[in-house]
């Protein structure tokens, strides 16, 4: 499927279509074919049996549509004299990946002996989610649409998905950038009943004749309406759990790395992106989606609520309890740091290197009592090696779990307070390099007057610019006494993106109408007929537009490009007004003889 098309069939429909129109190239009468294909059948139902009875982890197995079998070979290195061969796709547990290769040539024997055609394919649901992570969204259209000789959930799922998705692209593809699988598919975990959880998020950036939750309703509407129809044609029980997400509304969240939108990018699979997904998925995994207050609030809050239950829960309750007072704590410091939510596998060796090794924000004894609960304790626990705690040893571990969370709440506001005090000082400097554009270099005190005298005074720009610019001023003098929390901060941020909005739209006007400046359009006659160009003057020199061709005018006449063109341009915005050199009109007349200038 390509995710750009204007027109997409539903898979079905399109596997019947591509059938239908196949001619016969076999001059066989029709009885010999059925017996042909008769036998076919239970041979590939043969091997079938034979595959679940010896594999009874196997979790689907299915035979590609022919039509796709190009895709594969171009895409997943098949090889290309198995174009006309049946082409099985096994799919097993990620658990039994090491195995493949003996599962793998195990069926390829028994193939061999029926003397059959066939290509087999053995993947895991992993390897068919990196393929939708590569954007390779045909295969796994292809996957989802083939024949399920076997099937424990996987394929059908797929399949319902596939199809609700392209019944809603081929309804309104312009409004959708992301169609998103997760839950139990993605985990693995799907059955022929499980729901399948799909997330599709609406673009409500271009919307003009309407408004955007209208807009929201109207295709929520006809999105749930496709789920009976889309599980009607995939054949199969599992219930569609479309949730829909409004562009804008959702990059809210992202911003404020909201923890349930943290899972959602963590563990979505996309069925279809227009670059919007993917990215906010590399970001993640980069560390560059920041966890909002309030996130960090409750992941701090659960250690708080974990020290009452410990005191009277019993020895499996007390050592789980306690381990995740002192990791799930760790895990928010950590994603407030800027590091991507890490496994409670890591969170030892990364709060070591971190805050004792790198940044030395964290005592070492602290440390070491992170140690003694998840290795020494709930590790031993895990493995039966401690099967019992004595009273002392649980006073013990509580005592020091409390002390570890009273630290690492001063830890957060270390970590808040370097954090804000790098906002803060962002936010300054870019609010006042963009001034420095619009009001020239001058003080702190001179720029603010200039910007209120010269631009807000006269109409350029909103009292509410001049209130923000000002509290930008207040909030950086009350931050460096201590006197700003992280919610002022947040709130300073916010505002600043308002008038680092308008000052940027500001200056772009100014650099369009300094540029509309030099634009001319020159009439001129050739073989007796009227013609026109466009002459556009930067700097000393000018550019002329012929239907495809650019010219240069300095010296002379030049054949010029558009990589010219705009390094000129980006010269010319510094400027204010467009110096036109006359001898531009003497190489026109050179050019085109009599011309005449249409401003």
């Amino acid at each position: 499927m390509n995710p750009s098309s204007k027109s997409q069939d539903i898979p079905e429909m399109n596997l019947e279509r591509k059938y239908s129109d196949r001619k016969p190239v076999i001059p066989e009468s029709s009885e010999t074919v059925k017996k042909d294909m008769e036998k076919k059948k239970k041979e590939i139902e043969k091997l079938k049996s034979f595959i679940v009875k010896k594999y009874p982890f196997t979790q689907a197995i299915g035979i590609l549509p022919p039509q796709s079998i190009k895709i594969f070979i171009d895409e997943e290195e098949v090889p290309k004299e198995t174009e006309k061969h049946i082409h099985l796709y096994v799919i097993v547990p990620e658990e039994k990946l090491k195995e493949i290769p003996k599962i793998k040539q195990e069926i390829i024997k028994q193939i061999d002996s029926l003397k059959q055609k066939v290509w087999v394919q053995v993947r895991t649901p992993v390897d068919i989610w990196e393929i939708c992570l590569d954007s390779k969204f045909e295969l796994t259209q292809a996957i989802a649409m083939s024949f399920p000789l076997y099937d424990k959930g996987i394929l059908g799922a797929l399949r319902v998905a596939e199809i609700h998705k392209s019944l809603v692209l081929q309804k309104f593809e312009r409004y959708v950038v992301s169609y998103v699988i997760g839950g139990s598919l993605v985990r693995g975990e799907a059955v022929k009943t499980s729901d399948v959880d799909v997330f599709v998020i609406i673009n409500d950036t271009d919307v003009k004749r309407m408004p955007r939750l209208e807009l929201k309703e109207r295709l929520r509407s006809i999105i749930y309406q496709y789920v009976a129809e889309a599980s009607a044609l995939a054949g199969v029980k599992n219930k569609l759990e479309p949730q829909i997400y409004l562009l804008t509304d959702f990059w809210e969240s992202v911003k404020d790395a909201h923890p349930v939108m943290f899972t959602f990018i963590r563990d979505g699979i996309p069925l279809y992106d227009r670059g919007t997904f993917m990215p906010w998925k590399a970001l993640l995994k980069m560390g560059r989606l920041k966890p909002s207050p309030e996130a960090i609030d409750m992941f701090m809050s659960m250690g708080d609520q974990t020290v009452k239950r410990v005191k009277r829960a019993l020895l499996d309750i007390v050592i789980g309890d306690i381990y995740w007072s002192v990791i799930t704590p760790s895990q928010a410091l950590l994603m407030l740091y800027g590091l991507p939510p890490p496994t409670p596998k890591t969170v030892v060796r990364d709060m070591k290197k971190i805050f004792l090794d790198k940044e030395k924000m964290l005592e070492k004894k602290y440390i070491n009592i992170l140690e003694e609960i998840v290795i020494k304790y709930y590790k031993g626990y895990e493995h039966e090696k401690i099967k019992e705690v004595s009273g002392k040893e649980v006073d013990k571990l509580l005592k020091d779990a409390e002390d570890y969370m009273k630290r690492l709440k001063e830890l957060r506001e270390q970590i808040e307070k370097r954090a804000q005090e790098k906002t803060m000082e962002q936010i300054y400097k870019d609010v006042f390099e963009l001034l420095k554009l619009v009001v020239g270099k001058h003080s702190q005190e001179k720029t603010v007057q200039e910007f209120e005298n010269k631009f807000v005074k006269a109409g350029k720009f909103s009292p509410q610019s001049l209130r923000i610019l000002k509290n930008i001023v207040s909030a950086k003098k009350e931050f460096k006494k201590g006197k700003l929390n992280s919610h002022k901060v947040d709130e300073a941020r916010k505002n600043a993106s308002i008038l680092i909005n308008d000052l940027i739209e500001y200056s772009q006007r100014k650099d369009l109408a300094t540029i509309e400046k030099g634009k001319m359009r020159i009439k001129y006659i050739e073989n007796k007929e009227e013609k026109t160009a466009e002459l556009l003057i930067v700097n000393d020199s000018a550019f002329l537009f012929i239907g495809n061709m650019v010219k240069k005018l300095d010296d002379g006449i030049k054949d010029s490009n558009m990589d010219e063109v705009t390094k000129a341009i980006e010269k010319q915005k510094s400027k204010q007004v467009v110096e036109i050199n006359p001898k531009i009109f003497e190489l026109l007349k050179k050019e085109f003889g009599d011309y005449e200038i249409v401003l």
